[in-house]
């Protein structure tokens, strides 16, 4: 099982060095990328700050497995990376990394479609908005 869990927000150099490590890989013809980005929402006249994230692994790395066999089997992939930041993460930061590559553009659009979705509706992940105030609330997965 690959690591999906990065300690902090996913940096533009990680997301760099993932698509440069893919360069030496000659049968691949098209990548698709999903970056979600931690939203500064307002929600009854307060401001999300931040939203500190927090995930059962061991509860969610056999979701994550099947999820990541059913892709190959159906969606013709070459390589799949799924990324999801854990504690604190600041308004504008990236927490969730999506990186499909297969020979052809379709399989990339329609497996990066189906692997955000399926992540956000299985995977036991636990978002806590962090006001500006530093008052909270527990977000609700959309």
């Amino acid at each position: 099982m690959k690591k999906v869990f990065i300690k902090g927000p996913i940096t533009t150099e990680f997301i760099a060095d993932s698509i440069a490590k893919h360069q030496t890989k000659h049968n691949i013809g098209a990548h698709n990328i999903f970056l979600g980005q931690v939203r500064a929402d307002k929600i009854k006249d307060k401001t999300v700050a931040a939203i500190d994230f927090t995930c059962y692994e061991d509860m969610a790395n056999p979701i994550l497995e099947a999820i990541r066999e059913k892709a190959f089997k159906t969606f013709n992939l070459t390589c799949m990376h799924i990324y999801h930041s854990l504690g604190e993460i600041k308004a504008g930061e990236i927490c969730f990394f999506v990186f499909v590559s297969a020979k052809h553009s379709k399989e990339v659009y329609d497996a990066t479609e189906y692997l955000v979705n399926i992540v956000k509706k299985k995977v036991p992940l636990f978002g806590k908005e962090i006001f500006e105030d530093d008052s909270h609330q527990w977000k609700v997965n959309q």
